[in-house]
């Protein structure tokens, strides 16, 4: 029953994966015929500052991005678990940036964010009036920013659901032995929690490694290089410069790199053994 599963995967994934592969190796604009270059591509590209910050700033990207992100969903995921109306109603609130396009969110926040006729001029906050999109210094942060407000909703009803399955029984237990709710979040949620953690985790890392969209909408990787990630400079450098194999060459490092970063974390957190959180209750 798995072969059609395995089949589609294997005609739409594998085999693209396998061409990128091939194409990294070969000079290519396009349009004419694609020439064996060899390693070149590969010398080219690793060699060129652009791509050589590029990686950096993706290496900031993730890691700024998951350390925000993270506790923000957990904490908010907690909360949404509660069973009071109040919060069911701020869940709904917290959950509309899934209902917006990328698009819209970037175009929404570049007017936003705009110092001349922003959110400074509305509020008149002079400590808003700065070019948040504009200074090279705070572009990258900015943008992380608003990626996390687009996302952190996905990740905190991971969390709601995954609290919702734990079993009243285990706090009834730790209130009985006179723990308060930080020990209980401590002792209980999060332990209970362990598998849903690393799935968040997994997800934001590596869709980490793929934000284009908003970027491009934001700052197309200005000003100057400052916000150009590594999926925006392959696209640049594939779509607007035209080096095919380059930029397939660049798709093959985030590839692997999204791929060690899956096992990685399944490897240190055993989940890959499937063991029940609930063993022997």
């Amino acid at each position: 029953m798995a072969v059609p599963a395995l089949a589609f995967f294997a005609l739409f994934a594998l085999v693209p994966l396998l061409g990128v592969v091939v194409l990294s190796f070969m000079s290519w604009d396009g349009l004419n015929t694609p020439s064996w270059a060899g390693l070149e591509a590969w010398q080219a590209t690793l060699a060129d500052p652009v791509t050589r910050r590029a990686m950096w700033l993706t290496v900031v990207f993730v890691v700024v991005s998951y350390l925000f992100q993270a506790p923000i969903s957990l904490l908010l995921g907690v909360f949404m678990a509660g069973r009071q109306r109040y919060r069911a109603l701020l869940s709904v609130l917290y959950f509309l940036p899934l209902l917006f396009s990328s698009a819209a969110i970037g175009i929404t926040f570049k007017a936003l964010l705009d110092p001349n006729f922003g959110l400074s001029r509305a509020f008149g906050a002079d400590w808003l009036s700065r070019n948040w999109l504009g200074n090279p210094d705070l572009a990258i942060f900015t943008v992380i920013f608003v990626v996390s407000w687009a996302f952190i909703p996905f990740h905190s009803l991971l969390y709601q659901a995954g609290v919702r399955q734990i079993p009243a029984s285990l706090y009834e237990a730790a209130t009985l032995d006179g723990a308060g709710r930080v020990t209980q979040f401590f002792y209980v949620t999060l332990p209970q929690l362990r598998y849903t953690i690393v799935t968040s985790s997994t997800l934001m890392l590596v869709g980490s490694l793929t934000y284009f969209d908003l970027v491009f909408v934001l700052t197309a990787g200005g000003p100057g290089n400052a916000t150009r990630i590594l999926p925006l400079d392959m696209y640049l450098r594939g779509f607007r410069s035209y080096e095919m194999g380059q930029a397939s060459a660049i798709a093959v490092v985030l590839v692997v790199v999204g791929l060690t970063l899956s096992l990685v974390l399944n490897r240190i957190s055993g989940a890959g053994r499937m063991e029940s959180q609930q063993a022997g209750l």
